[in-house]
């Protein structure tokens, strides 16, 4: 059995990667359950009070699109500074970029402007960026072929948040009212107090930065005379290929603890500040720089474009699906209170099982779990499609539409970073969040057209149509030789 590998700093004192990452693990994870209060809290009560505020329905629907527009927004921001100074500084721009939000939001409501409520939601959607980067997070300094475990940790930690913030919106809308504030600003003000303490946790928490450790541990590992490239395959390049299933061997072998544990000149991973280096030099590039850079990377990267339309295509299914089923329910005169019930399954099929699923994309590889994925949607989509209004076959659907979006999630974010170098992941990694946030705010919007004017079995059936393409695509991809002879 191997030892951990270390890092010696510069007082000569060993990092222990392994524990560093458990560490690391358990910070993402309290952050996540905490920010996924605020966001349940926030997001999930924010139409209404916008349409309380506007009196208008039509104008309570902009609500959501503005917090997936400030997650979009905000993801390559996170991103850029994420590539500059380490998770740590990204992480604190999102969370507190949410905090801001909420606090304006609190104004708003006092103020009783609904203009300045959706500002405001644009920022709360800051939070969303940074849940979605810190799942990126665990994978820095994941052991080779545990990505997707790590991963998928994080990503089932917000499920707490998720179930208890809902429960905490009345005690804080009472509270709101027993102090002589609107009831309005109460949640408001708990989603803000969640995102300061998820900012603390990441900030006191998250030292040594994983991804500054990670490019020091790959800089003193690789060979010195190792030039970079977009291949995915040579050892300065940073890129993880896809972990092989059992019975065969990885096509990359983990770095010798020997290099690993030697000591290392520049400490910037140990000490908080970024070491220098190309990295450094991309940072200071312009966001336009950090985008174009990003998707000349995807485009370089058949694995990585792959990871890319998984991600988004999962999320524009179930978002298209999700966001009209509770219309759709209704006009079957279910209640409210049903109503919940079925979304609540879903979020259960979204975030419950992600541990079975990054395990399952550790062992049997990314693309079978990613082509499972777009299997299990498309069998929500015909379960939900041709219910009709019964709420059993509609729940079970919303189960497996959740699922899926899993396996796409999990999956694909573990390919996506593997598939990349290691200076290039923050880059990639936001473009990824900004494109997969373009894509459900689009399906959202086409899906109410699209039952607006025919119906919910008619969006189902294009959904279905999207996904079986993609499926399509992926089998292809994952049947053609990496290196054709």
């Amino acid at each position: 059995m191997t030892s951990a590998p270390h890092i010696s700093g510069i007082r000569s004192a060993a990092i222990d990667l392994r524990a560093v990452q458990r560490r690391t693990l358990g910070v993402l994870a309290l952050a996540q359950i905490s920010s996924g209060v605020g966001v349940a809290v926030s997001v999930a009560l924010s139409s209404l009070f916008v349409a309380k505020l506007s009196g208008s329905t039509a104008i309570s629907g902009l609500a959501g699109t503005a917090t997936v527009l400030g997650a979009a927004l905000l993801a390559l921001p996170t991103a850029r500074t994420t590539g500059r100074s380490g998770r740590r500084a990204g992480l604190t721009l999102a969370y507190g970029s949410a905090v801001a939000g909420c606090l304006i939001a609190v104004v708003a409501v006092v103020l009783s402007s609904w203009p300045l409520l959706l500002a405001a939601l644009v920022l709360v959607g800051g939070a969303s960026a940074g849940n979605l980067s810190a799942r990126y997070s665990a994978t820095d300094l994941a052991p080779e072929g545990h990505a997707a475990r790590h991963l998928s940790l994080v990503v089932w930690s917000a499920t707490f948040g998720t179930v208890a913030g809902p429960n905490l919106a009345e005690p804080a809308a009472n509270l709101a009212e027993a102090l002589d504030f609107p009831r309005a600003a109460g949640p408001f003000a708990l989603a803000g107090i969640t995102f300061t303490v998820a900012t603390l946790i990441i900030n006191l928490g998250l030292r040594p930065d994983p991804l500054l450790l990670a490019r020091s541990a790959h800089r003193f590992s690789a060979p010195a005379d190792a030039e970079p490239t977009l291949e995915g395959n040579s050892p300065q390049s940073g890129a993880f290929p896809e972990a092989a299933p059992p019975g065969r061997a990885a096509t990359r072998s983990a770095p010798p603890a020997k290099a690993v544990s030697e000591t290392v000149p520049q400490v910037g991973a140990v000490s908080g500040t970024a070491p220098q280096g190309k990295a450094d030099v991309e940072a200071k590039a312009s966001l336009v720089d950090t985008l174009r850079d990003a998707w000349g990377t995807i485009r370089a990267i058949p694995a990585a474009r792959q990871a890319l339309v998984a991600i988004a295509v999962s999320h524009t299914a179930m978002v298209s699906i999700m966001s009209m089923t509770p219309v759709h329910l209704d006009h079957g005169h279910a209640g409210i209170s049903v109503i919940g019930i079925v979304i609540s399954l879903h979020i259960a099929g979204m975030y419950v099982l992600s541990p079975v699923v990054g395990w399952l994309a550790d062992r049997l590889g990314r693309s079978p779990v990613l082509i499972a994925g777009m299997v299990l949607l498309l069998i929500s989509a015909a379960l939900a499609g041709t219910a009709g209004y019964g709420v059993p076959q509609i729940s079970a659907g919303l189960f497996v539409l959740g699922l899926g979006w899993s396996c796409g999630l999990v999956a694909g974010s573990a390919l996506l970073t593997e598939s990349v170098p290691l200076d290039r992941r923050p880059a990639v990694q936001g473009l990824s969040d900004l494109t997969m946030n373009v894509c459900g705010a689009t399906g959202a919007l086409l899906a109410g057209a699209v039952v607006g004017t025919t119906s919910f079995a008619t969006l189902t059936t294009a959904v279905a149509v999207m996904v079986a393409l993609t499926a399509l695509t992926l089998i292809r991809g994952h049947r053609t030789p990496a290196n054709p002879a």
